[in-house]
């Protein structure tokens, strides 16, 4: 832990980054819209991934006072946010058609693809999507990151209600752990377009303590996997 922290702070000292203070165009992270007018409403998160990790950072959602529906293909992790009255989605496509947001939390490169690209996936009606996020924090290759954000770079906002015409894609990988998860302190890794980090400090901030900047597409999961390594050599 003393290792991974230090080299947090290298990181750090090579990209931006935000602490728990939240840049002062944004309001705090218990807001719903953001009041500079420079991003579209929030009114519904979707989060897809409820494993050790995804169900903790949902949990945390919840706490800070976001209104979710969820998806999960276990569904004895689905059932565990039913019984707390938590809507839930039978697949991506119907998570995405609810959700101003979606934040992902899957085990690998294969199932951010499905979940993405599939046929049921977040972007498989075509051109239009209803999210104007997309958030995914799962540890994958930086190609798959760069894919997904490529293919959401061609896509339009079904409603163009504010100054945004185009959706966001995030590659926001965690440093923390399930303990991280659970407490709500994790660290995230952020590659993506630089409005797209700012819009999202709210939602980061309610699952972690840290956001990192690390740049364009597939950076945060490059700096991600360089620490991954750095630990464990």
């Amino acid at each position: 832990m003393v290792m991974a922290n230090s080299l947090i702070r290298t990181v750090k000292s090579r990209v931006r980054f935000f602490g728990n203070s939240i840049p002062s165009s944004y309001s705090g992270a218990g807001t719903r819209f953001f009041s500079n007018g420079s991003s579209p409403q929030l009114e519904r998160v979707g989060f897809i991934g409820l494993g050790n990790m995804g169900s903790h950072m949902a949990n945390n959602l919840l706490k800070a006072g976001y209104n979710l529906i969820v998806h999960d293909r276990n569904p004895v992790a689905l059932e565990k946010f039913v019984k707390k009255g938590i809507s839930t989605a039978n697949s991506p496509l119907d998570v995405a058609e609810a959700s101003d947001a979606v934040i992902t939390m899957l085990p690998s490169s294969p199932e951010v693809m499905d979940v993405y690209m599939g046929s049921e996936g977040l972007l498989s009606k075509g051109n239009t999507v209803k999210p104007w996020l997309l958030v995914d924090t799962s540890t994958v290759d930086p190609q798959t990151s760069r894919k997904i954000a490529e293919r959401v770079s061609d896509c339009i906002l079904a409603a163009k209600t504010c100054t945004w015409r185009c959706p966001v894609m995030l590659d926001a990988p965690v440093s923390g752990g399930v303990l991280g998860a659970e407490a709500g302190t994790l660290t995230f890794m952020v590659g993506g377009p630089e409005h797209g980090f700012l819009a999202a400090q709210p939602l980061l901030h309610a699952m972690g303590k840290q956001t990192i900047y690390c740049g364009l597409s597939g950076n945060g999961t490059v700096c991600i996997l360089w620490l991954q390594r750095s630990v464990t050599t």
